[in-house]
């Protein structure tokens, strides 16, 4: 809905109107229209949402709106909302509201409830267990298929998903049991006839990265998540892998782009915030850049000598650049997908050896041929021919290996992208074609 569209209504007091529109719309659509609204009126519009969908609405919502409808919302209207949340959402709402609100809302939950998030909030923030829901369904191994549906009728709406069961025993896993199996099999098969027993689980320390990429290479709904005993504690859902796997992709983009990563959206950053994000990686990028004018400088009495030389040199190294870029981006998305290993990088670079021999031999020999067409100098599109092919080989061997060596110490791969990788090969290529301009045409 509109903004205009919707100030309008709740203007002229039409709340009928906006309830019949907010009762047909998905909740996170009736969040990013709600999105548009500030202060009262945005408290107001929450309030005609359908109770069924309010819940939902309120976890879809930034982290701001959160924070104002906690502190508008009436004692009743808060713990409404906390009954109706799943624990992994409520979890996710605490981790970014200032502490005063915290207390308010663990004030308005049970015990129980209390010491789960406790414990939730408690675990390392890039792990399983912090991404986890505590909520799903269980069933005993002698569970009869009518048994169970009538648990899940019972007690699925409190859960994150009925998608998939788990059969425990002593809250070990035994199996999982799907929802097609319950609905398509005799009401007295148990559980034990049904299940499948080869589970694969992750434990609560389990990087959620890791945890996303099970989920895209099994195609998982869910997967269980089990303590440092072996027991089972929550599950994690594809909803939450999903938003994993965005962050991290944003994550490693911003990092690309030499850009410290922020949890706020660019429109919901300051402008003060977006300028302490960028500087600490330009200060480095530009000192580590002054490399490239010292070799320039040593290098000094070939221009005044041979003056075109210069105008080579911009083209040198944005063709460095770039395939060093390319190749790195190659390595990152396969690192990030868990295609290549640290235990390839022999034959990642020997394949990217013969992939910059053809591209560099491709470039080279049609710039050598520009360069003669133009200048009529042989020795100088040599020169031009040979260090770009030289250019293009270092380039091409340098991201590949960077952003391997940097996963096997431990540090972010996205770190060796484009601008680190530009002002290496830049000082690279600049040597290079200087060492050969001084060999063949002085």
């Amino acid at each position: 809905m509109e903004k205009e569209i919707f100030l309008e209504l709740l203007e002229k007091k039409e709340y009928k109107t906006i309830k019949n529109i907010l009762d047909v719309m998905n909740a996170v659509d009736i969040a990013q229209s709600l999105s548009e609204l500030e202060g009262a009126d945005l408290a107001l519009a929450f309030r005609l949402i359908p109770k069924d969908k309010a819940a939902d609405t309120f976890a879809e919502m930034d982290n701001a709106e959160q924070a104002y409808l906690v502190e508008a919302f009436t004692e009743k209207e808060l713990r409404k909302i906390l009954d109706d949340l799943y624990m992994d959402d409520t979890v996710d709402i605490l981790e970014e509201l200032p502490a005063n609100l915290v207390n308010r809302i663990l004030s308005n939950v049970s015990v129980e409830k209390r010491n789960l998030i406790n414990v939730l909030l408690n675990y390392p923030e890039d792990s399983a267990g912090s991404i986890m829901t505590t909520e799903y369904v269980k069933l005993r191994a002698q569970d009869t298929v009518k048994e169970a549906l009538a648990l899940i009728k019972k007690t699925g709406i409190h859960k994150e998903t009925i998608y998939t069961c788990y059969v425990l025993h002593h809250r070990k896993i035994l199996g999982i049991v799907s929802a097609k199996d319950l609905l398509t099999m005799d009401d007295s098969m148990t559980m034990e006839e049904l299940m499948e027993t080869e589970v694969i689980s992750v434990h609560t320390h389990t990087d959620k990265e890791e945890v996303a990429r099970l989920f895209s290479k099994y195609d998982f709904l869910a997967i269980p998540v089990l303590d440092d005993g072996e027991r089972m504690v929550g599950i994690v859902t594809f909803d939450d892998a999903i938003d994993v796997m965005v962050d991290e992709a944003t994550e490693d983009i911003t990092k690309m782009a030499a850009i410290m990563p922020s949890e706020n959206t660019y429109m919901d950053t300051s402008v003060l915030h977006h300028a302490k994000d960028r500087i600490p990686w330009l200060f480095v990028l530009m000192f580590s850049a002054t490399i490239t004018g010292i070799i320039t400088l040593k290098y000094q009495n070939l221009f005044s000598q041979m003056p075109v030389l210069v105008s080579f040199m911009p083209m040198l190294m944005d063709t460095g650049g770039n395939c060093g870029s390319q190749s790195s981006t190659l390595m990152i998305r396969g690192i990030a997908l868990d295609q290549i290993h640290f235990r390839d990088i022999f034959k990642v670079m020997f394949k990217e050896f013969r992939i910059s021999l053809i591209c560099g031999a491709v470039l080279g020999a049609a710039n050598a041929l520009r360069v003669y067409l133009m200048h009529q100098d042989l020795l100088l599109a040599l020169v031009i021919g040979l260090s770009l092919l030289f250019t293009i080989i270092i380039a091409k061997l340098i991201g590949c290996t960077l952003p391997l060596l940097a996963k096997q110490i431990r540090l972010d791969p996205a770190l060796m992208a484009s601008p680190l990788i530009t002002t290496l090969v830049d000082a690279c290529s600049i040597s290079i074609y200087f060492l050969f301009a001084s060999r063949f045409l002085f």
